[in-house]
């Protein structure tokens, strides 16, 4: 990373705090590692208490962590989805102790954490309405309209307050299979009438577009003010995602995860990259928001490319993006966005063109960073019985996970040479149901390696190594 960018940007992110204390809130106690951890740590970035769903590791940790799984020892979908009620009186206990009011880094807002920050504390993230309202599927396709997004990357569809029959709505947009996206939140893919039943089940009203096949894909996106009336727009590097994967070959595990690594086609990659500069300059006129944002589109084997979604937040694959940005010599975008969200300016990130043109470049090239979500999706509950907790490991020639080394950020494994970084790994007493998440396994690649072979499919070298982690798992026996 260029030094002088690292220390401004390090600057700017402690102006911007102005002495308060940076507290993170997020299912993941570590999200912001890939800043702090790695061969250019950024300490400005490290939280001084992170409040979590799972336990944190060294050399990740913060320097406070409240971790639901401490208290309960259980990881379920529950657990996943309600962890933040477990562990607001003892993270109120420790905010109560700063001697300041504090900057809390979440992903999105909402009144819970407006009352977990406290009186004179600040939640960084946009207003939960506009969010809500720029997630919307049901509007979705007219926010695309609105801001000049060309036809080319839009998906034919209708907007219904009321369900038809399915023979209606596939003459309506020209297809068999059709996507029921609802207003009340919700998507669901008909393909017969077996499926109308659950879509009538949603809220509407309904946006109903084509089905697109394809690879399902992603690009991380950050628009920084200019200090005049617009905002300079940086686009990541797209990546290729997977919706899940689960073979025989590997048990009871299922993976989904973001690839980095695979080279996109360059008309492609231009055709989402001026989109994503098109819904951030509308955005900020019809909103006045910035800071980061995702965008989820389809690119098919015909190497078109179909907007499917925009989330205005910090999304989970945003921390792994990040090494695309220190790839190039910058600091992680987060950076930069926990400025705008305190209202601070932003100089280190450089003239906007030139960061895409490269964007551009290294996106039909290979290598980059992937990230793979493990999740135990069925059979009965689990606890590790090997392994030594999160780090870098490498797979032995019996395809057994041997530990290497201590460690947190993709760069710390060679992945070409074998070596992964298992992450978020549970503790020994930790017991993990069906649903629950296992494990990240991440790293960065040169192309000698690849995660997927295709949005639903995994690599070889994918299938050892969950294979491998299901044998650091054993059956709980209940006492």
């Amino acid at each position: 990373m260029d030094a002088r960018h690292a220390a401004a940007a390090n600057a700017e992110l402690l102006a911007a705090l102005a002495g308060r204390p940076l507290v993170c809130v997020d299912r993941f106690s570590t999200v912001l590692r890939t800043g702090y951890t790695g061969p250019a740590p950024i300490e400005a970035l490290r939280p001084g208490l992170a409040i979590g769903c799972y336990s944190a590791w060294d050399p990740a940790l913060a320097d406070m962590v409240v971790a639901a799984e401490d208290r309960t020892r259980v990881r379920s979908v529950a657990e996943r989805h309600g962890w933040l009620r477990r562990v607001r009186h003892d993270a109120a206990r420790h905010l109560v102790k700063l001697d300041r009011p504090p900057v809390v880094f979440t992903r999105h807002g909402g009144a819970q954490l407006r009352e977990l920050a406290g009186p004179g504390g600040t939640v960084a993230a946009i207003d939960d309405g506009v969010r809500a309202t720029i997630e919307a599927g049901h509007l979705f396709d007219d926010l695309l309209r609105a801001a000049g997004v060309p036809a080319v990357a839009r998906i034919r569809c209708v907007h219904v307050d009321r369900l038809p029959g399915l023979a209606e709505l596939r003459r309506a947009v020209g297809t068999e299979r059709v996507v029921v996206q609802a207003g009340g939140g919700g998507t669901v893919i008909v393909s017969g009438e077996g499926d109308m039943g659950r879509a009538a089940r949603l809220l509407g009203p309904y946006r109903v577009a084509a089905y697109v096949d394809g690879w399902p894909a992603a690009v991380t996106v950050l628009s920084v003010p200019d200090g005049g009336d617009g905002v300079r727009v940086y686009a990541d590097r797209p990546s290729h995602t997977t919706t899940g994967a689960a073979e025989p070959a590997i048990g009871p595990l299922s993976a989904a995860g973001t690839d980095w690594s695979r080279p996109w086609p360059a008309p492609a990659a231009a055709l989402l990259i001026e989109c994503a500069e098109r819904v951030a300059v509308w955005a900020w006129r019809r909103y006045g928001i910035a800071g980061l944002f995702g965008m989820e589109a389809i690119l098919t084997a015909s190497e078109r490319v179909h907007l499917s979604a925009i989330k205005w937040r910090h999304q989970e694959g945003a921390e792994v993006s990040a090494v695309n940005q220190q790839a190039v010599g910058l600091p992680p975008f987060v950076l930069a966005h926990l400025a705008v969200m305190l209202g601070h300016p932003v100089t280190w990130l450089g003239d906007p063109q030139e960061f895409n043109h490269v964007t551009l470049l290294r996106a039909t090239q290979r290598g980059g960073p992937f990230s793979v979500r493990i999740r135990l999706s069925e059979g009965q509950p689990v606890r590790v019985a090997a392994g030594q907790g999160s780090g870098v490991y490498r797979l032995d020639n019996a395809d057994r996970l041997r530990w290497v080394r201590r460690g947190a950020h993709p760069f710390d494994a060679d992945t070409d040479q074998g070596e992964i970084l298992l992450a978020d790994l549970p503790g020994p007493e930790v017991v993990c149901h069906p649903g629950a998440d296992i494990a990240t396994f991440e790293g960065f690649t040169g192309g000698g390696m690849q995660p997927f072979h295709g949005p639903g499919s995994v690599s070889p070298f994918t299938r050892r190594v969950l294979a491998a982690v299901r044998d650091l798992f054993l059956p709980h026996e209940r006492r």
